[in-house]
């Protein structure tokens, strides 16, 4: 920046500090000035009151170097004026105090009557100093009149009051008691704005918000996300400087670290940012702090808000404050007020695998770590989650003392992050097992391998697709698993999560529905992206609860029923992760929802074959039962998978507290026809273990289809 003539003040540096100091000065001047115009006017010496307040004698030799000789009190104000606006022109950062000028409008007199009623928060001596110009007023604040009577040597007697009006109805100021005549009004500074008048606010949280100041975060260059969106977040700057946009909303997941890509737009425009949680709303006074608080600050306000399908938020005016607003937040709801009809809209894409890699890379700084290729394509989670798990797979690495990462460690650090986030809203399932402790024909068995090439291919599977498919497809996956209870439908889903290495979460659809207007959407909301952004695979149990026939609207329950399964049709159609679904009632299932399946299993009754095999895979290995007895029961017994662990966990039992060490065919039998029991039907078995009369075969058979 080309700098200009020199002033009285070239010694002083040019930034926030040495700017306060000018203006700090100028208005201990004018206090001083008034203290000599009553002492003409009362007869008293001036050294006389300099005695009496000694400390401003010191004030008086700090400016004395810089005052010209044998100035008059007329042309001082004007001095002060010309000399500090001379000295501003050379600056090369923000300077708080001339953003109020610039932004706030705030004039120069404005800005000196300011700092007269800060000069206290400075120094506690001029409190002093003003109890006793405000007798009999006790307080040690300024009132109104008072900044009045310092202010009428500036030759601004008719604009005083118009100056501090602005001043207080923008929240620069406050009236400590409203309730006094105007003259007694005592005027206070909220300390947040004088700290930021002062240039010494931290980067720390506060009741209100957050301040990160400038190059808190890197540059656009240096974010990880595709060329494309890089290249539009690149123009931005220009877009606000020409006054095209006035507010940037910025949408993705919660994990996605959207705070970052804001602060990297900021850096470009070489500001701060602040961060507000529209999630806790401010007071109306502390929105209006926080427009005054960026302009001092040079940063941009960015509100965070969290909504539910159907919600929508106003995003008010700042008062005192001309820059962009930043809101971040998910893909649901809407905003509205006249700060978003102007806005422009991003919506950060998911990483891919590259993305990830480079996440991780920089996370974990050169800390080994054992085929990260495999975790990068295995854990599909956004940059902030990923930056949070890098620092506990280290912790877990370092507490099992293996020298490199393994994907076990990074497991366990996303299962904690799992259990943080998503246990308050799902239930977390154990996941073990193989496909070959599923028995099932051998028509499921093979769509089961289908369904995990599926979830195994879901992301790279979208790069080789054919041009015909377009924008439709997206990385999720949704299965249908049909059949009676105990087919071995969460079975299968446990073996499912543990051949894939996910963690699995199940939801209760029926506990999900609300009574009241909009909650089940909001519930739903919640779940579905949690389990996204965390990429655990979702089980929604019973569900047709949600999933059943749209019905003709006779009703107000009706419509809003309605509305629930479409929220959630439309939320499956773009959902991005791993979603399993299933119901005892397939007939029930609206035909849209079959539509948008990518892989539907129809569970049944296990045949003789599949009978034996559940049997063989759940009694001890020592039992002592007849391999006779064992295939009679497997042809006679039309039980199901669920059905058989019952009895084999029952005579199991039985054995052990007969003390036996070994399950015989008593215990089995009895164990069998307690399940029977339960089912409410004819076991086919007679006392002695045999097969019954062909007609009680008939009727025990035909009990167990519809149960």
């Amino acid at each position: 920046m080309e700098k200009h003539a020199t002033n009285a003040f070239e010694s002083i540096p040019v930034n926030a500090k040495g700017h306060f100091i000018l203006n700090f000065y100028a208005a201990v001047y004018h206090v001083v000035n008034h203290i000599q115009r009553l002492g003409e006017v009362g007869g008293d010496d001036l050294e006389k009151t300099f005695e009496k307040y000694s400390f401003l004698a010191g004030y008086i030799g700090e400016m004395h170097q810089y005052l010209p000789e044998n100035i008059t009190r007329e042309k001082a104000s004007i001095w002060w004026e010309e000399e500090i606006t001379a000295w501003e022109r050379n600056r090369d950062e923000h300077l708080p105090l001339l953003a109020l000028t610039e932004q706030c409008s705030v004039n120069f007199k404005g800005r000196i009557a300011l700092m007269i009623i800060g000069l206290v928060e400075e120094d506690s001596r001029f409190g002093t100093l003003f109890a006793s110009l405000q007798e009999p007023l006790t307080n040690r604040r300024p009132s109104f009149e008072l900044v009045s009577q310092i202010m009428i040597d500036m030759e601004i007697t008719g604009d005083c009051l118009n100056i501090y009006s602005h001043l207080i109805e923008e929240n620069l100021i406050n009236v400590v008691n409203k309730d006094a005549p105007r003259s007694e009004w005592v005027l206070h500074i909220p300390p947040l704005l004088w700290d930021a008048i002062k240039g010494e606010i931290n980067s720390k949280p506060t009741k209100l918000w957050h301040y990160y100041p400038f190059n808190t975060f890197p540059g656009v260059n240096e974010l990880i996300c595709s060329h494309a969106f890089m290249e539009r977040l690149r123009q931005l700057p220009d877009l606000v400087k020409d006054g095209k946009t006035q507010a940037i909303v910025l949408r993705g997941q919660q994990g996605s670290d959207l705070l970052q890509f804001m602060g990297a737009i900021a850096c470009e425009m070489n500001r701060g940012i602040v961060t507000v949680d529209g999630s806790q709303p401010l007071t109306d006074q502390q929105w209006e702090l926080l427009g005054p608080f960026c302009s001092l600050t040079h940063s941009i306000p960015v509100i965070s808000f969290d909504l539910g399908p159907g919600e929508t938020v106003d995003v008010p005016l700042l008062n005192m404050y001309k820059g962009p607003v930043g809101v971040v937040m998910g893909f649901e709801g809407g905003l509205r007020g006249q700060i978003v009809e102007n806005a422009v809209t991003f919506t950060l894409p998911p990483l891919d695998s590259a993305n990830r890699m480079l996440y991780w890379k920089k996370a974990l700084a050169g800390y080994p770590v054992e085929n990260l290729t495999e975790i990068c394509e295995k854990f599909h989670m956004p940059g902030r989650y990923i930056n949070q798990a890098a620092s506990m797979a280290v912790a877990y690495a370092t507490l099992d003392r293996s020298e490199k990462i393994t994907n076990n460690h990074v497991r366990e650090a996303f299962r904690t992050l799992n259990r943080q986030m998503l246990d308050t809203l799902a239930t977390r399932l154990e996941v073990k097992g193989s496909w070959n402790q599923l028995a099932v024909s051998e028509t499921i068995a093979l769509k089961l391998k289908e369904l995990e090439k599926r979830c195994h291919h879901r992301e790279r599977l979208l790069e080789h697709l054919g041009p015909g498919f377009g924008s439709d497809c997206n990385r999720g996956v949704r299965a249908l698993f049909t059949g009676p209870s105990g087919t071995g439908k969460t079975l299968a889903a446990k073996i499912l999560a543990a051949e894939l290495g996910m963690d699995l979460y199940r939801v209760d659809l029926a506990a999900v529905v609300n009574k009241y207007i909009g909650e089940t959407e909001k519930n739903l909301h919640q779940v579905f992206s949690r389990a996204e952004e965390l990429d655990v695979i979702l089980l929604l149990d019973e569900g047709d609860a949600l999933l059943g026939n749209r019905t003709n609207v006779k009703s107000a329950n009706d419509r809003y029923a309605n509305l629930e399964t479409n929220y959630l049709l439309q939320k499956l159609e773009t959902y991005q992760g791993i979603v399993l679904i299933t119901t005892n009632a397939e007939g029930n299932i609206d035909t849209a929802f079959k539509r948008r399946l990518d892989v539907v299993v129809n569970f049944i009754s296990p045949h003789i074959q599949e009978r034996w095999n559940i049997w063989q895979l759940h009694l001890p290995e020592n039992h002592g039962v007849d391999y006779a007895f064992l295939e009679e029961i497997a042809l006679r017994c039309t039980m199901t998978g669920g059905q058989i662990r019952n009895a084999a966990f029952h005579a199991t039992m039985l054995a052990l507290d007969e003390g036996n060490m070994s399950l015989t065919c008593s215990h089995l039998k009895e164990a069998i026809h307690s399940e029977y029991r339960k089912a409410g039907a004819t076991c086919p078995l007679n006392d002695n273990g045999q097969r019954g009369d062909s007609h009680g075969d008939i009727e025990a058979f035909l009990d167990l289809l519809k149960y």
